[in-house]
């Protein structure tokens, strides 16, 4: 039994161990160094990434993003940071906050003057999905960090880097930034700047992790009481970024909750046979007074039917949530007639829709029993090999016939063949007719008329 554990500890070590593949620890810090300063062809590339990116925000294209990220050369001097804490390089920290900062000040000043320019200033979906970031942002940043550097210490280098970029998204949100300078929304301002700020930090703490993992050489020796103090300046940095991000996921889950229980209970609950809803609104609330808003038409809801209705909630986790309905075409239901437009609209398409799958089915059903029903028969080329086998037969032709069996009750198919001949044929020259036909037409069922 400790033999085997010492054979899987040895296997599982080899297969783990980066050591053979590792590049030199000088020229892993060389190659990042070089990729810290930001000037000529490095800065005017992220320029031009930068107003890529934005395009690819102000339209909602995904593709035009990941290709924006690939062209952005943002890692350098954020690993910088990671790699100088590391191997404790002052100089290095400030060459990368020096260049990290002059990258970050160009790349919102860029994106603002597009967005300034555009003349579509409406949010999309890719923008608004960089403006609340949560914990998990912070875990694709630390993985996608930790991936970057593993990657980067190796000889081969591999495509890595560039793939931390785009997983981690590091530009978008300096392009939201500006959006948000551009418009005048400080709220998407500085929700992409602290997503910014969590994958700077979560990759910069990944690259210091591994880098203190492989051992690389110290630049300069520090004594405990320093090495402490960098310890927990790391902590406090750590602490600072993933808490706000921990209650920003937990409002969205709160809020996916919310929703999907006020669907259950409306798609369950609110059944009624003489009341139509013409539209409905699940409001989600920080403070908890959540609300599900619906616009009815036909007959009212009593206060009682009501009343049941919202002791209802409670059994799908709604306690809290306040229903609110709006009846009739009253001014006091305050019912807006292009909401009550939409909601038709989508009642009949959704009918419609149903409807048409409907009849989808039963067509392919038909379709079906159409081919399963069917069987082509080649005429021409049959008639010529039957000819072959007895040239007394003049005429030939067949077909599939459902026959009725009135005492069983029951349908069955088969293939008919009709035979016109010079003269009468045996029973056995019909035998190896019938034979030659079920192999010919690979159908087992086949009757042959004669004439």
């Amino acid at each position: 039994m400790k033999q085997k554990a010492h054979y899987m500890a040895l296997f599982l070590k080899d297969r783990f161990n980066i050591s053979h593949e590792q590049d030199d620890k000088i020229n892993t810090i060389t190659s990042i160094e070089n990729g810290v300063e930001f000037k000529g062809v490095k800065l005017w590339t992220l320029i031009f990434a930068i107003f890529v990116a934005s395009v690819g925000l102000n339209i909602n294209s995904t593709a035009v993003i990941i290709g924006a990220m690939l062209i952005s050369p943002l890692m350098g001097p954020i690993m910088g940071l990671g790699l100088s804490v590391g191997i404790s390089d002052f100089t290095l920290l400030k060459k990368s906050l020096n260049n990290l900062s002059i990258a970050v000040i160009i790349s919102v000043i860029t994106s603002a003057i597009y967005f300034l320019i555009s003349p579509l200033n409406e949010a999309q979906s890719e923008l608004l999905a960089r403006t609340t970031p949560t914990i998990y942002d912070v875990l694709i940043a630390l993985f996608g960090g930790l991936a970057g550097i593993v990657a980067g210490a190796t000889k081969e280098k591999g495509n890595a880097i560039p793939g931390v970029a785009i997983a981690t998204a590091i530009m978008p949100p300096l392009c939201t930034a500006g959006f948000g300078l551009a418009t005048g929304n400080l709220y998407y301002f500085f929700g992409a700047m602290y997503l910014f700020f969590i994958n700077t930090v979560m990759i910069s703490l990944s690259t210091y992790l591994v880098v203190r993992f492989l051992k690389f050489p110290f630049k300069q020796i520090i004594d405990r009481a320093q090495s402490n103090k960098v310890r927990k300046s790391i902590y406090i940095v750590v602490l600072v970024t993933v808490l706000p991000s921990i209650y920003f996921a937990y409002q969205i889950i709160e809020q996916t909750i919310f929703k999907s229980n006020a669907i259950n209970f409306v798609n369950e609950e609110m059944i009624f046979d003489k009341t139509q809803i013409i539209s409905k609104k699940y409001i989600y609330n920080r403070t908890g007074s959540n609300k599900i808003e619906m616009v009815l038409i036909g007959e009212n809801i009593n206060n009682d039917k009501l009343l049941k209705l919202e002791r209802k909630l409670k059994d799908y986790k709604l306690g809290k949530t306040k229903l609110e309905l709006k009846q009739g075409m009253s001014d006091a239901a305050k019912v807006d007639v292009n909401q009550i437009k939409t909601g038709i609209i989508e009642e009949i398409y959704h009918k419609n829709e149903v409807t048409i799958q409907d009849k989808d089915k039963k067509i392919r059903l038909l379709e079906n029993e159409i081919n399963k029903n069917q069987i082509n028969i080649p005429l021409e080329s049959i008639s010529d090999e039957i000819k072959a086998i007895n040239p007394k037969i003049l005429k030939f032709t067949a077909f599939k016939a459902l026959i009725r069996d009135i005492d069983k009750n029951t349908n069955d198919t088969t293939i008919i063949a009709y035979i016109s001949s010079r003269r009468k044929l045996s029973s056995h020259e019909k035998k190896v007719l019938n034979n030659w036909l079920i192999e010919r037409l690979k159908y087992e069922n086949v009757k042959i008329l004669t004439h």
